[in-house]
């Protein structure tokens, strides 16, 4: 009895399920997008058919939100027949991740089954949980799966990613997002005879922006309205899904030009110091579902690149707002966004530090390695005191000024000017006082 309404409940919690479990494939051949990964000759292909040999290595996999990352690993645990073990990257400890590592090591004992191991948003596992998995994933107790919306290299443990494979999901293509479109309304909807006229497909497409699990919402909460209309009335159009979404649909694709051409618009705004056209920009972006972290970096880099030393408050604003960003999210980030946007605009600019760079750059590719003059070697032990490392070094702090008149670029390039500061803000004063070293520099290789 106790089995028969534990089956019983399973199959309601399965039909109340939202659209986008509803419609999770369990098999490969219905996985959409990603060829690169799951095609005859993607890097997956082997382990998802079953391959003789075919093993599965732990990996991360990158990529932006509803791509398959969940699906993609779920069906590498069934196809490769071990038992799938999610842990949560925000509410799973230590102690859950020991529990896990025990139930896997007696499994593998007791029934010689593997474990894999999925962890959703890994980057949120601080470094205590992922170094508590290094030495299972090593040794062969565990095979993980890590998914991520954010660049691996910075934000997992370089010693636990050293030990994955990384392998990147990209935006699902329109015609992957037309499929599952096509399905969702043959298959998967409640609401029966709810079709699509051509400018709501698009319209659905477009919201989605590369986001299976976006798209399937969208149709769900449109297929929700649409139930209170005649079975042949129930057509999906762009009002329809801007009443389900509730947000105005925008032309705006993040992964096409209008992307690049608006993030252009808003940086060359702030550069040319109209404040009114780069939070209007930067808005279109956010409007459009951009990422409010990619917006803000933007600016940031911006901060540098085109105000640096004419305003040093600048970079950290910037830094300042990436952090409120990070920590409350969207839409109560637009106001950080727009007070950056703004004062970015009208502040003072300059470009000297992308001269700068570029300068510095040219140096090294026209001269190689050049060594490091003798007197500023590092020279921590008597060996190296000996050969002259660090000799004739002088402390500025020891002179009048904190400052001594010498040279510390390499003899062959002693005088190259790579800093050329402007006369805008607080720069035109690091130019005076770069101007004052100079002439002491020249003073003291005058003879007397």
């Amino acid at each position: 009895m106790a089995d028969m309404f534990k089956q019983r409940a399973k199959k309601l919690a399965a039909e109340r399920a939202p659209l986008a479990e509803r419609m999770r494939p369990h098999e490969p051949a219905a996985y959409l997008g990603q060829q690169h990964l799951v095609g005859p000759e993607g890097a997956l292909a082997g382990v998802l058919s079953g391959a003789e040999g075919a093993t599965v290595r732990n990996m991360i996999l990158w990529g932006p939100p509803g791509t398959g990352k969940t699906t993609l690993a779920r069906l590498v645990a069934e196809r490769s027949g071990m038992v799938f073990e999610p842990l949560s990257a925000t509410s799973s400890g230590v102690k859950d991740i020991r529990e896990m590592l025990d139930r896997a090591r007696l499994r593998l004992g007791a029934d010689s089954q593997g474990t894999l191991v999925f962890i959703d948003e890994i980057h949120r596992f601080n470094k205590s949980q992922q170094d508590s998995l290094l030495h299972a994933a090593e040794d062969g107790l565990i095979t993980l799966i890590g998914a991520t919306t954010e660049n691996p290299s910075f934000e997992v443990n370089a010693a636990l990613l050293s030990r994955c494979r990384v392998h990147v999901l990209k935006p699902l293509d329109e015609a992957a997002l037309s499929d599952l479109l096509d399905r969702a309304l043959a298959e998967g909807v409640q609401v029966k005879n709810v079709r699509t006229d051509d400018e709501g497909r698009k319209a659905l497409l477009r919201y989605a922006g590369g986001d299976a699990r976006r798209l399937l919402s969208a149709i769900e909460a449109s297929c929700d309205l649409l139930a209170v209309e005649p079975a042949d009335a129930r057509v999906l159009t762009p009002q329809i899904l801007e009443r389900a979404v509730g947000e105005r649909m925008l032309r705006y694709d993040r992964a096409g030009d209008e992307h690049y051409d608006l993030a252009s618009a808003m940086i060359k705004s702030v550069r040319g110091s109209d404040p009114h056209a780069a939070i209007y920009y930067a808005m279109r972006m956010l409007a459009g579902g951009e990422d409010a972290k990619f917006v803000v970096r933007r600016l940031a880099i911006l901060a540098s690149e085109d105000i640096g030393n004419a305003d040093p408050g600048a970079l950290n604003l910037a830094a300042s707002a990436i952090q409120v960003v990070n920590f409350i999210g969207l839409p109560e980030a637009e106001y950080t966004i727009c007070q950056l946007a703004a004062y970015l605009a009208l502040a003072p600019k300059s470009n000297s530090a992308a001269r700068a760079r570029i300068t510095a750059h040219k140096v090294i590719r026209e001269t190689g390695e050049l060594p490091v003059p003798m007197n500023i070697r590092n020279a921590p032990t008597k060996l190296m005191k000996d050969m002259g490392m660090g000799k004739d070094y002088h402390y500025a702090h020891s002179y009048e000024g904190g400052f001594y008149p010498e040279a510390l670029l390499p003899n062959q390039i002693e005088g190259t000017p790579v800093y050329e500061p402007t006369d805008h803000g607080f720069e035109a004063r690091l130019k005076k006082r770069l101007a004052e070293l100079e002439q002491m520099i020249r003073d003291s290789k005058e003879p007397e």
